[in-house]
């Protein structure tokens, strides 16, 4: 028997788990722009020291995930980077 590792395992090891992960998404109720901005880099920051950093992105790259900060970049950054031609 062999020790395989699921695709996701890279989310085990991510920095964002726990309580801080929060700042990850926007909050249910309105957020004003200096808030977001706050929260954001607050993200970021977390993303940073992540080992699992590039895994994230790529992830969420491949998803097209819509909402939150994923491996550094927020929506509007990672919609950005996929209209950028290869």
């Amino acid at each position: 028997m062999s020790a395989q590792l699921s695709p996701d395992a890279w989310q085990h090891r991510a920095a964002c788990r726990g309580p801080q992960s929060a700042v990850f998404f926007p909050p249910p109720q309105f957020e004003r722009k200096r808030d977001r901005l706050e929260r954001e880099a607050r993200a970021k920051a977390i993303c940073e020291v992540c080992p699992v950093k590039r895994e994230c992105l790529e992830h969420s790259l491949q998803i097209e995930e819509p909402h939150g900060v994923w491996g550094g970049l927020n929506e509007v950054e990672r919609k950005a980077l996929l209209a950028t031609p290869a």
